[in-house]
């Protein structure tokens, strides 16, 4: 039999999780909207994925599940850090590719999918273009998404944290 942890919840770790991605998210719209940095095709789907982990985050702190619900949230909290933190991972790629290898900028989001099947214009989206690789930020020599795989990372191991039975209900 596992002893809970004195501190730590499921509970406060689900709104742990929410509140990051709350503040993740609202730091990004300032840059947006405030500072004029337009995000690219991989930073908007790295904004959807860190929505996802807070609506499965939320759902999970107001069901408040016993533990096979907590596998199922974490679960899918957990995936949903993998996959930004793919996103994260192929952008910091880009970024590192000396100029003459960036792939061209291709058409702008809204263009590929009111006229692209959704299937080559998800595709599209992954590949990432030469918006993509552009450093417009920095924070102690970082860009933004690596600031963003370092949170999903973060997030990720506070999703199976959750989820374990060593944490109390």
């Amino acid at each position: 039999m596992t002893t809970p942890l004195p501190f730590f919840s499921s509970r406060r770790l689900y709104a742990f999780i929410l509140l990051c991605c709350v503040g993740l998210l609202s730091y990004a719209l300032y840059t947006q909207y405030y500072d004029g940095l337009h995000p690219c095709p991989l930073c908007i789907t790295q904004r959807a994925f860190f929505a996802m982990m807070a609506a499965c985050a939320l759902v999970a702190f107001i069901l408040h599940p016993h533990q096979r619900g907590r596998y199922i949230a974490g679960g899918l909290m957990l995936a949903c850090s993998i996959g930004g933190g793919a996103v994260a991972y192929r952008q910091v790629w880009l970024q590192s590719l000396p100029p003459e290898l960036v792939p061209a900028c291709g058409p702008s989001l809204e263009y590929m999918f009111s006229n692209l099947p959704f299937g080559e214009a998800f595709q599209t989206l992954m590949m990432g273009d030469g918006n993509c690789a552009e450093i417009v930020w920095t924070l102690w020599g970082l860009s933004m998404p690596n600031w963003s795989m370092i949170g999903f990372i973060g997030l990720g191991l506070a999703a199976i944290a959750s989820a374990l039975p060593m944490v109390k209900r």
